[in-house]
């Protein structure tokens, strides 16, 4: 079997072609540079491609995706550049197995097999079988290490990965794509609808969120106003570490998350938003306000740039498209705390909260309906711990603001998503006719 070969800069997603054709020269210098590529691989005569390749160093990642005679994507295969450059690690996959020719891509109806894989051989098989049956069902992998990981092959030497797939047993013979013509180099950047590597989670408009009058939605209400921030308290971190952290769980192993802060006492407070709805109970429009974010302020400038918050196990190389890092909690409550006098700092917490040790010293109850709900302070250091509620179970992320000059300013954490930012009104006078 013939496979023809053809390099571009990317992959348009919405129109299924290459973007920029390039040479395989110039693929040869961008694979060597780091920089992004794509590797179409086609069977002449055929319209869909058999797969596509995009190859990123710069970005630790691989991605191949399988396509079927339809043109529909069948397979998704998320590979990983790691701490040994002679392999890579299947980080990720998606299969998909329709069950017959007039069935859409990604139909809801479509059973699907998810493998979540880590460096360290943990990892996850999720089978979603629809229709009938329906439902769910995971369970561990139990994969060799060599179905785990894959040689890296030198530029030029890479195998047809999606053979099997395509129920190819000889290896197929590799010929140069017609070359197409290419556009002007460095002419713009590629469209949106272009493939790119995965990205983790962004930390959205959360300046916005404590910027009084800012219009936003959670996707329930159709529109929320925000208000003036209420400031709660303050917390006082005299070792210049923030902890933030899930309370009730792993604490033994210290705080999920640390933050650099200037030594001192900061404040803390919450952003709110105030929108109506009718009450069906009431029979009557009722207008409320409730939170959206908890927050340690540093400092009054507006955050620059936002980041997510890395715990110690985080491997940014590892992450997938919109993935999360944060602290876990069973019990729907987070924390802010200083670092250095942890341990002391939970004691309290589990005397007063868990095992509800009345007139304790060192521990009082937050009662101002806010979302932050008890305080622990340890005489020794002058270290003090809040603690906060979220609205579920879960990971939440914490996102760190900083200045310009990279300064921290902030840390936030939004007690139920990130609500999306509403246009602003057009407030400009129009002409009466009189």
């Amino acid at each position: 079997m013939v496979v023809e070969v053809e390099y571009a800069h990317a992959w348009d997603l919405e129109t299924r072609e290459p973007w920029r054709p390039m040479s395989a020269e110039e693929a040869r210098e961008r694979d060597a540079a780091g920089f992004p590529y794509v590797v179409v691989y086609r069977e002449p005569g055929r319209d869909a491609p058999l797969e596509v390749r995009l190859v990123s160093w710069q970005d630790h990642y691989v991605g191949l995706w399988i396509y079927d005679t339809q043109g529909r994507r069948t397979h998704d295969l998320d590979m990983r550049l790691l701490d040994d450059p002679s392999r890579l690690l299947r980080r990720y996959s998606v299969g998909w197995y329709y069950t017959g020719p007039e069935m859409a891509e990604f139909d809801k109806a479509c059973p699907r097999i998810t493998v979540d894989l880590f460096p360290d051989g943990r990892g996850r098989r999720t089978e979603e079988r629809q229709g009938q049956v329906g439902g769910s069902y995971v369970t561990s992998p139990g994969l060799r290490d060599d179905e785990c990981w894959i040689d890296r092959p030198a530029f030029g030497e890479w195998p047809l990965l999606s053979a099997r797939v395509h129920g190819l047993i000889e290896p197929p013979a590799f010929v140069a794509a017609e070359a197409a013509e290419a556009a002007e180099p460095g002419v713009g950047d590629a469209p949106v609808t272009c493939w790119r590597p995965p990205r983790p989670a962004r930390p959205g408009p959360i300046n916005e969120l404590f910027r009084p009058g800012t219009r936003v939605t959670d996707g329930y209400h159709p529109e929320m106003t925000v208000v003036e921030p209420r400031r709660v308290g303050t917390l006082r971190v005299p070792s210049g570490l923030l902890a933030v952290s899930g309370p009730d769980i792993n604490h033994g192993d210290g705080p999920r998350i640390t933050v650099p802060v200037p030594p001192g006492e900061h404040v803390l407070d919450e952003a709110r938003v105030r929108f109506s709805y009718h009450c069906e109970w009431r029979d009557a429009e009722v207008t409320i306000t409730e939170p959206t974010a908890v927050r340690l302020l540093v400092s009054e400038t507006p955050a620059a740039t936002w980041e997510m918050a890395l715990g110690p196990d985080d491997d940014p190389r590892l992450f997938i498209e919109n993935q999360i890092a944060g602290f876990d909690t069973d019990g729907a409550t987070g924390c802010f705390a200083d670092a250095g006098a942890w341990e002391p700092l939970i004691a309290l917490f589990e005397r007063g909260l868990i095992q509800t040790e009345s007139g304790l010293d060192g521990c009082d109850d937050v009662d101002d309906g806010s979302m932050f709900l008890q305080r622990t302070w340890d005489a020794a250091s002058g270290g003090e711990l809040t603690t906060f509620a979220t609205t579920a179970d879960g990971t939440y992320p914490v996102w760190v603001g900083r200045s310009e000059a990279g300064e921290v300013i902030g840390v936030v954490v939004l007690v139920d998503g990130m609500p999306e930012l509403l246009p602003e009104r057009d407030t400009t006078p129009t002409d009466v006719a009189v």
